[in-house]
């Protein structure tokens, strides 16, 4: 499906302390960022990538707080609900909950994201994007 509604871009917010790691992987303001339309969201962070239809977008929250160490640098898998994090700041970031687990780190496809979190520069604009957009239950 076209979509009829424009993309729109999210940036991620970059701190500074963030900046470094991610520079060594490649992820950068110009190599990172958050696209939505009506069909799906897509999500480059350097060499990373995640396409999800917004039909399996089942819910978002807001959230922060995120330890440097578990969040700098690439994508980082969480051990606790095994989903995935694109971090470039520890303060602020949206979760997205998916109805069908989203394959991003493991190159066997074995393991699947239920979730993933995303520190763009505006995530409660994002998050209300995502449940304008995404099909009524």
């Amino acid at each position: 499906m076209t979509p009829r509604t424009p993309t729109r871009r999210f940036d991620f917010r970059f701190a500074p302390a963030y900046r470094p790691p991610a520079l060594a992987l490649g992820i950068t303001p110009r190599t990172a960022w958050v696209d939505l339309d009506e069909v799906e969201l897509r999500v480059r962070f350097g060499l990373w990538s995640m396409r999800v239809p917004l039909a399996h977008v089942v819910g978002t929250s807001l959230s922060g707080g995120y330890a440097f160490l578990k969040t700098a640098g690439p994508p980082h898998l969480s051990f606790t609900d095994h989903g995935v994090t694109f971090a470039t700041n520890g303060e602020a970031g949206v979760c997205v909950r998916f109805s069908e687990p989203v394959r991003v780190l493991d190159p066997t496809g074995r393991l699947g994201h239920p979730g993933a979190t995303l520190t763009v520069r505006e995530p409660a604009e994002l998050a209300a994007a995502l449940e304008e957009l995404r099909p009524a239950p």
